[in-house]
């Protein structure tokens, strides 16, 4: 069973409940290779503080379901 991930090192992100976390960069991704193992991330947040979440989609504790939204960057440049 391949497991789905939501980030990936470099992804910039945001949580939604917690704004004065300031916006935060994927610095570490951890996968089990291990049946029911865990996939985490680690962010490091513009307050200084370093994260982890479980970064599987189909964990009902995942990131993306606790708040944690990517930031979107492009260029009005590129089309």
């Amino acid at each position: 069973m391949r497991i789905r991930t939501y980030l990936k090192i470099g992804d910039r992100v945001r949580h939604l409940n917690y704004a004065y976390w300031g916006i935060g960069e994927v610095i570490e991704e951890k996968n089990s290779h291990l049946p029911g193992g865990l996939c985490l991330v680690r962010i490091l947040f513009e307050d200084g503080i370093e994260r982890s979440f479980i970064n599987n989609l189909d964990h009902e504790m995942c990131c993306y379901y606790m708040g944690i939204r990517l930031i979107e960057e492009f260029s009005i440049w590129e089309i």
